[in-house]
């Protein structure tokens, strides 16, 4: 075994090799796609950063980082996401290591770099990969903080999970995690008066108690506007493509899609290490089970009063790298008596990286997005005067459309009544751009209508997009409804 290890590479040299193929796959085809959906938002808050932003963190450094440099185009906006995918692969492998061994982090790293949706995140202008560098971090540090009694972990952990939170408001539910372990290791086993005699429990106590209030004071108006508001909830008007909304079917979807975005080979990967931990440290086994799962039950608990978006558990996803790396860990040592001993951990790598293979390699086909910007582009060439334009995701039509009448694609009626009104006046057509509805559980509930609308009464005359090796579609049709559109079909629904 003295003689295996000598031959082996070192861990730093895989580790560099791991960065090096991470910055390759984040930084490939990185500003060849259009905007899509929240990527305008980015835009518009970091050209004007503002304080009272629940998630200012990454808009003010595009502002002072990359605005001086750059322009806050596609590029310059997706920049800091993709360096932040990068710098979460050596985060989550050092912090792993302290926890669970060199074997275990590397293996949790290479799933990490290979990872379809941490590179869709990577490439993605949002702060969805500063929030995973953050979180790899920050509850691991409190727990070692506490554990070993190591006052400088534990105020890195706090540092870390303020600019967590500061990042996105949704970081904070993983100190939900932590005081649910809190509770079950010490409350459980009468340990409350051994453990509060401890100076830096009391200071860690201390500290995470003010910090939950100054994050209550930031978060809870916003909550209360999406309990008791329901006229100022988002009801997704900006996206005709989601999930289901009825109760049950909306939070079984929620799960679902949370586990198809990770693949399933990985979370089962994943639950598997956190039941081998349980032999071997049921301390930080159990920390891993309540960060993982406080997150899920809170905001599938929250989807049956507000909408929810699958990002919200991207907090929740470094556990699910750690765990499976622990499974890989474990197979390793089972494969000793094979020959080669790495046959069996292999076979595990290469199990979980075949699933999101066919994702990753059409990430670099169209970027997991609708070509809004194409659309636009080819809009502007045929479109006259008078013309209006409705879209789904509007608000990026707008970005590549300035100066045309773009409104929001959400239902039959307003697209009726602006048919009316062009056959009425005689002049000017109507334009309708929208996603091609491929995907039969991820509808709205108006989207059959509007196609049927659209159908009879518009002429399909462009279509953008290209095909993909997984099971997405993202396909975008351009629809002319020109003066002499049906005037009984659109009276029908005056």
């Amino acid at each position: 075994e003295a003689t295996e290890r000598h031959r082996s590479p070192s861990p730093a040299l895989l580790l560099s090799i791991l960065i090096v193929l991470a910055f390759g796959l984040r930084a490939w085809h990185l500003g060849s796609w259009g905007f899509d959906s929240d990527e305008t938002f980015t835009l518009r808050d970091s050209l004007v950063p503002r304080l009272d932003n629940p998630r200012p963190l990454l808009y003010y450094l595009n502002h002072y980082l990359i605005q001086p440099l750059m322009p806050l185009d596609e590029l310059g906006l997706r920049l800091l996401p993709a360096l932040f995918g990068v710098l979460g692969i050596p985060a989550f492998y050092l912090m792993c290591r302290r926890l669970v061994g060199t074997r275990a982090a590397l293996f949790g790293s290479l799933l990490l770099t290979f990872s379809s949706l941490h590179v869709y995140y990577s490439q993605f202008a949002r702060y969805w990969t500063l929030v995973f560098l953050l979180t790899s971090i920050y509850p691991f540090a409190i727990y070692l903080g506490l554990r070993e009694r190591n006052s400088k972990l534990l105020v890195l952990g706090l540092v870390v999970g303020v600019l967590a939170v500061l990042a996105h408001p949704v970081s904070v539910l993983l100190l939900g995690g932590i005081g649910v372990w809190f509770l079950l290791t010490y409350v459980r086993r009468d340990q409350v008066t051994h453990a509060w005699s401890r100076k830096g429990v009391r200071w860690g106590v201390a500290i995470v108690a003010l910090l939950a209030v100054l994050i209550a004071v930031r978060l809870v108006p916003m909550l209360h506007a999406w309990i008791y508001s329901p006229n100022s909830r988002p009801e997704g008007g900006e996206f005709l493509l989601r999930l289901p909304t009825g109760r049950g079917i909306k939070q079984i979807s929620y799960l679902l899609s949370y586990i198809e975005a990770l693949t399933l080979p990985l979370v089962l990967a994943g639950v598997a290490g956190i039941v081998i931990l349980w032999h071997r440290d049921r301390s930080f086994a159990l920390l891993s089970a309540c960060v993982f799962l406080f997150p899920l039950v809170f905001l599938v608990l929250l989807s049956f009063l507000a909408p929810v978006s699958i990002f919200y558990l991207v907090p929740s996803t470094p556990v699910v790298f750690l765990g499976a790396g622990v499974f890989l860990d474990r197979l390793a040592e089972l494969g000793r008596r094979l020959r080669p001993r790495w046959l069996l951990p292999a076979w595990g790598v290469v199990i979980i990286l075949a699933t999101g293979a066919p994702t990753l390699i059409s990430q670099y086909r169209d970027g997991r997005r609708y070509d809004f910007r194409g659309a636009a582009h080819w809009l502007r060439e045929n479109i006259g005067p008078g013309d209006v334009v409705y879209s789904d995701q509007f608000k990026v039509v707008v970005h590549y459309l300035p100066g045309v009448h773009v409104e929001r694609l959400r239902d039959i009626e307003p697209l009726a009544a602006t048919a009316h009104e062009l056959h009425a006046a005689g002049r000017g057509s109507l334009w309708v751009v929208s996603p091609s509805p491929a995907h039969a559980f991820r509808t709205g509930r108006n989207i059959g209508k509007l196609t049927g609308w659209m159908y009879d009464n518009c002429q399909l005359r462009n279509t953008l997009g290209v095909g993909r090796v997984d099971f997405r579609q993202y396909y975008l049709q351009i629809f002319r409804c020109p003066p002499g559109v049906s005037a009984e079909a659109s009276a029908k629904l005056q």
